[in-house]
């Protein structure tokens, strides 16, 4: 392993000028076209994803993935994963129990019982948060609707949380399932107010706190900023405030009954954890986006929504950033405009957005200048690795991601993060990925222990099977087929594979 690690100083330097190398002036086989078109829309190609899509065919692929069902069918050892992981409680039971905790906790006078007490709550939230990783992972990696998986983690990012702030990590996982997957291929304007109206969002970004007479603006303005519109695209500081003011109310409230004047019981507004409380709300008339907005509470929150989920601002922000995510590349502007196009004549359906992406002629996936972020990078190698077996812990996948530096729910700022290639292609992630690839190519890495004390299956991936020379191979560059000749094994073989830059890409 010596020898290759120091094979592999060497080939870094020249892996990370390809890397940055402009695009071959050949046009690739079809083969590895069908490759690069399943790695940009999938968590990456296997050759049972390969063999489907040739059967079906791209469009009738595409038409199945843009339009799943409900419910998409796991193999058993993984539904019996993801049904073990599923909270038994509702989301507010789940808050309610911890706010008794956290009461009782603080009732305690005893120094040592109250630690004791404070541990067993983190423990918890912790337990909680492991559960939501888990699951998020094991439904990208064994997912038929792999599309959606790739536009849930895409829209994960953009309405981005942090699960160290306070209780949001027993909040992570049904923020995901219940507000993210179901609207990733549907309409913006839904996916915007399911992100609203979940308490996890409400915590992280303050609007739990935004009252008429205390005003928080932490919600609206990173609404404006990093959901819809973006920086620069028309809105002022006066629009900020007026949004700030109609989502006042919008927040979280466990109680059974919310007591209110006679006048404003009508106007309450709940659902599981959210509340819109209208003693909370400011009723005053505001002006947002140029438009009236005439004070009646929940409706100015639909209104605005609409508003701003109709902008042409926002219909280009979106497309832009959805093109980026899925080619790999920056989009030209004339494609974004056609985009754009397209999600103000639907109505924002998402559906459609990504439709017209992949058959516009300028989407071109994998044609260069591409790189895949560790999400992307970790779940592709152990797709292929493991295609045919379904991994019984992910943890070791999450304690990947987290070390490469993009760990679910762990991004400590509202923006998300980055996905250009720039972000990810320093010496420092280049070294870290090569050691994540010994792991994952060298062995099963804990990958199939799903207990401390179980016994880790012994064995590593076979990479050189028919897949890697019938359709892989011919996409090496001579630099990775040479390193590959010299590899001492199939397990330095495997590393070597899944650390090359054509493998990255």
């Amino acid at each position: 392993m010596r020898r290759v690690a120091g094979l592999l100083v060497a080939w870094l330097v020249g892996a990370g000028q390809l890397l940055a190398a402009a695009p071959p002036a050949s046009i690739p086989p079809a083969p590895l076209d069908d490759v690069a078109f399943l790695n940009a829309l999938t968590w990456g190609v296997t050759s049972a994803s390969l063999s489907e899509l040739r059967a079906e065919g791209r469009e009738r692929w595409l038409a199945r993935q843009l339009r799943p069902a409900a419910v998409p069918s796991f193999p058993p050892a993984v539904q019996t994963q993801l049904d073990a992981l599923r909270p038994q409680e509702s989301i507010q039971a789940r808050l309610a129990a911890l706010d008794e905790q956290g009461r009782a906790e603080r009732a305690l006078l005893d120094p040592e019982a109250r630690k004791a007490a404070q541990a067993a709550i983190q423990a918890s939230l912790n337990d909680a948060l492991r559960s939501a990783t888990s699951s998020a992972i094991l439904r990208a990696l064994y997912s038929p609707d792999q599309l959606r998986e790739r536009l849930t983690w895409f829209w994960l990012n953009r309405f981005s949380l942090h699960s160290g702030k306070g209780n949001i990590r027993a909040m992570a996982g049904d923020y995901l399932d219940a507000a993210i997957r179901p609207h990733a291929l549907g309409r913006f304007r839904d996916l915007l107010e399911a992100t609203l109206r979940h308490p996890a969002m409400l915590r992280y970004l303050d609007n739990a706190e935004n009252a008429v007479g205390r005003v928080n603006e932490n919600y609206a303005r990173e609404l404006l900023e990093l959901h819809t519109m973006g920086v620069g695209s028309g809105y002022g500081q006066a629009d900020v405030e007026a949004l700030a003011r109609i989502l006042t109310g919008a927040g979280i409230d466990l109680r059974p009954d919310i007591p209110l004047k006679p006048e404003w019981r009508g106007l309450l507004v709940r659902e599981g954890a959210f509340a819109f409380n209208p003693a909370r709300h400011d009723f005053s008339d505001k002006t947002f986006l140029g438009q009236a907005i005439r004070g009646s509470g929940y409706g100015e929150i639909a209104a605005a929504l609409d508003i701003v989920s109709r902008r042409p601002a926002t219909a280009r922000n979106v497309s832009r950033a959805l093109a980026a995510y899925l080619q790999g590349t920056p989009p030209s502007d004339a494609l974004v405009e056609r985009l754009a196009q397209t999600f103000l004549r639907t109505d924002g359906d998402i559906a459609s957005v990504v439709a017209a992406l992949v058959r516009s002629p300028d989407f071109a996936p994998g044609a260069g200048g591409g790189f895949k972020d560790p999400v992307r990078y970790v779940l592709s190698a152990v797709r292929l690795a493991y295609e045919d077996r379904s991994i019984l812990n992910p943890v070791p996948v999450q304690n990947w991601l987290n070390r490469l530096g993009e760990g679910l729910f762990n991004r400590s700022t509202p923006d998300g993060y980055p996905l250009a290639a720039s972000a990810w292609t320093g010496p420092g992630q280049l070294a870290a990925r090569f050691e994540v690839a010994r792991q994952i190519g060298s062995g099963p890495a804990g990958l199939f222990k799903p207990a401390p004390d179980a016994p880790d299956e012994p064995g590593f991936p076979v990479l050189q099977n028919a897949l890697y020379f019938s359709t892989l191979a011919p996409g090496l560059g001579p630099a990775t087929k040479a390193a590959l000749a010299r590899a001492v094994s199939p397990q330095d073989w495997n590393t070597l594979f899944l650390a090359s830059p054509e493998f990255m890409r």
